[in-house]
Order: structure tokens, then C-alpha cells, then sequence
């Protein structure tokens, strides 16, 4: 039977000593909209303003720092979709140290730029983490360079517990912590931080559910790889736990939950536009839940972990539109109307007159399913929330318009 290393506070505090002023204790700031919807405290870490731009700088410098002169002069290798590429790199430039990490194809171009920025050696391989990471082993047995894992090692666990330690200190009297949750390193950090202090804290891993791993591995005692990987959120699309923070959230952590496509746009959608944050899908995952399960019976104060704010500008676009979807902010239909002249003034007058504003007009004429005096038009418009949509499909309906959704 092989024994899994396992992380104590006692590294947690020592990775903060080693950590020194590299890095920035993190604001915490108090989401009033949220605190409103739970009836408790709400509070938010924002990881999303570390140092290159997430939390990944904590455990990758206290890896990097304590490796030996010799491992040093080797150089390092790493995997990832962005946010650990860029606190590799990062780190090792500070240390003078050689970096070449791996990156999946589809990753974000500003990652990509920001970690070459850094100072790493950047190739793209693969699709999915976990491809990029069999690549970056490859590489550490041709040329000995150290492979420093995203989130399977004591030092990279121990690092990512000095966030813990910060919750602590910022809000004494939290009751529960919400943390996203990829393969594991910053969940099973934070909740070595907490519960090796004050067992009464619950602390809850957020997953998204299109790559969510967690739960079933879970549920069976050993991690198991997920059968998908369909997120947005690729800072926590994580095929495989690691072994290490495995065992640790297994033991520590109070439960493990997932959110849709969905409630990540929306939860990004409400930071951007009430606490004026940019935070990328899975930095999101935590407030998410909240949104979600508003009415579970939380134990406040709670704090939620706002893992990183690395995002693709064009990715943001594409989510703030899906987010306004998904909270009632767009509406989008399709109506067959007679072809003539006056028809699509009308519906552009009627839908004024329900108090939505026309975003997008579309005709068509020709198709097999239409008859020869019809049209059908497609028609955007932006609304105030999913009941103001129901009241606008109540108001055309009630006019005799054939509305289509698919």
C-alpha cells in the first residue's frame, strides 16, 4: 500500500514564511447583493487580484523555492490551462530559474501571452490538461527538468493553504468557506489552514457539473477520472484528483457540490456588475452555488473564494452575453408573420410597448416551411429579468403572434 503525503498547518505556516513579500494577503471584500439573498454575512477573497492574477503563485513559489541547488540548475516544467502556467513562470524567473510549461491547444491567448511574459517556454500539446501534463512528464524524464504539478504535491498544497490562513485572519468569525475545485490543491490547502484551527468551520468545494470528478471519486474513496470535460471554466477542468489533496479533502472538507454553464455566467455577470470584478468561470464556481442554493441553511459569515481573474476579453463577451441570457436579460424568438407592408413595424411597436428594446432584427422569406404570403423574423431584445420575459411573451402572445424558440 503506498502512503499518500499528507500536509499540516505547520507547513501552511512555513510556506507563508517562505512565501515573505512575494505575495500580497488579498482583499476581502463584503458582497452586500449576496449577504441580502443568504440572510448572513457574504464575503468575498479575491484571488482574482494576486499576483499573475489567481492564487497558482502561492503553491508554485513555495515548490520552486525548495527545491535544491541541483534541481534548480535543471530547470522546471510545468502543465496548465493558464493561471498555474503563469505562477510558475513567474516564480521561477524570481529565482532565476529555467521554465518551460505546456499548454493545452485551445488555451486563452492572454494566458498564453502573460506566461511567455513571465519568462516560461510555452508549447501548446493536446486538448485537455491532462494530455498537456503527460507531455510536461515526458519532457522532466528526457531532460531531467523538475515537474511542478498543478496541485498533487505537499509543497504546491501547503502553498495554497496560506489563503486559509488569510480567511482567518480577515473575517475571525466565518462559519463556512466556499472554494472552486479542480484537482484540488487550493481546497485541500485552505482546509488544512481552517480546520487545523477551528474544526467547527465548514468548508464546501464547488465543481462545475460538465467536470466534476470530485463527487464520484468521493462517493467510491479513490479518485476516478470523469467521463467529460465540457466547461467553460478550464481553470478547474480537471479530469483526475490529485492523490495528495484527495486525502485531505476526503478527510477535511464538508462536502463537494457542482453548478451549471449557467449559474457560472450568471455568477461572473453579478460580479462584473455589482462588485466590479472580473472573475474567469471557475473563480466564479463559489458564488455560483450561493446563487443556486440560496435557501440551504448556511452557517454565516461565509467566504468565498474568488480563485483567479485570468480571462480571454473575447471569452468575456461570449459569457456576459450567455450570463444575460441565463438571468432574464435577453430575450430571443422567432415569429411567422404575414409579408406585408407595416408587419414588422408593428412587432418592433408592440414589443416597444411591453418595454423591451430591440437588440436584433433577422427576416426570412425563403423556406420550405413557410407559406407563400409569410416571413419569419427573428427578433432579439434586451429585457429586465426572467419575469419581465414571461410578461413580454404573455403581451406578443395575447396579440396573436406565433412565437418559435428553437
Amino acid at each position: 500500500m503506498v502512503t499518500v503525503p499528507t500536509v499540516t498547518l505547520h507547513d501552511v505556516l512555513a510556506a507563508r514564511e517562505q512565501l515573505g513579500d512575494l505575495i500580497r494577503p488579498t482583499p476581502m471584500e463584503f458582497s452586500r447583493v449576496l449577504s441580502d439573498r443568504l440572510g448572513t454575512d457574504v464575503y468575498l477573497k479575491c484571488e482574482n487580484l494576486q499576483r499573475a492574477g489567481s492564487f497558482k503563485i502561492r503553491g508554485a513559489y513555495t515548490r520552486i523555492s525548495r527545491l535544491t541547488e541541483e534541481e534548480k540548475a535543471r530547470g522546471v516544467v510545468a502543465a496548465s490551462a493558464g493561471n498555474h502556467a503563469q505562477g510558475v513562470a513567474l516564480a521561477a524567473t524570481t529565482l532565476g530559474i529555467k521554465s518551460k510549461v505546456y499548454m493545452p491547444a485551445g488555451a486563452a491567448m492572454p494566458k498564453l501571452v502573460a506566461t511567455r511574459a513571465y519568462g516560461a517556454e510555452v508549447e501548446q500539446v493536446g486538448a485537455t490538461l491532462d494530455e498537456s501534463l503527460a507531455s510536461a512528464r515526458a519532457y522532466a524524464e528526457e531532460t531531467g527538468a523538475v515537474l511542478i504539478h498543478p496541485f498533487d504535491h505537499p509543497d504546491i498544497v501547503a502553498g495554497q493553504g496560506t489563503c486559509g490562513l488569510e480567511i482567518l485572519e480577515q473575517v475571525p468569525e466565518v462559519g463556512t468557506v466556499v472554494v472552486s475545485l479542480g484537482g484540488g490543491g487550493l481546497l485541500a490547502g485552505i482546509a488544512t489552514a481552517i480546520k487545523s484551527q477551528r474544526r467547527d468551520v465548514a468548508v464546501v468545494g464547488v465543481q462545475a457539473e460538465e467536470a466534476a470528478a470530485y463527487p464520484m471519486s468521493l462517493a467510491a474513496g479513490r479518485p476516478i477520472a470523469a467521463d467529460r470535460m465540457a466547461t467553460m471554466a478550464d481553470g478547474i477542468a480537471v479530469g483526475l484528483p490529485g492523490a495528495v489533496p484527495f486525502e485531505l479533502v476526503r478527510s477535511l472538507v464538508d462536502r463537494v457540490d457542482t453548478v451549471s454553464e449557467a449559474a457560472l455566467s450568471r455568477a461572473m455577470l453579478q460580479l462584473l456588475e455589482h462588485n466590479k470584478l472580473v472573475v474567469e468561470p471557475a473563480g466564479a464556481a463559489g458564488v455560483a452555488l450561493l446563487n443556486e442554493m440560496p435557501d440551504r441553511a448556511w452557517n454565516g459569515p461565509i467566504v468565498v473564494v474568488l480563485s483567479g481573474g485570468n480571462i480571454d476579453p473575447l471569452l468575456m463577451l461570449r459569457i456576459i452575453r450567455h450570463g444575460m441570457v441565463a438571468a432574464g436579460r435577453y430575450l430571443q424568438f422567432r415569429v411567422v408573420m404575414p409579408d406585408r407592408p407595416g408587419s414588422l413595424a408593428r412587432l418592433i411597436a408592440d414589443c416597444a410597448a411591453a418595454d423591451a428594446n430591440v437588440v436584433e432584427v433577422e427576416h426570412l422569406r425563403h423556406d420550405v416551411n413557410l407559406l407563400i404570403d409569410e416571413v419569419d423574423i427573428f427578433v432579439q431584445l434586451e429585457t429586465k429579468g426572467q419575469q419581465h420575459c414571461q410578461d413580454v411573451l404573455t403581451s406578443l402572445r395575447a396579440k396573436g403572434y406565433r412565437l418559435k424558440f428553437a
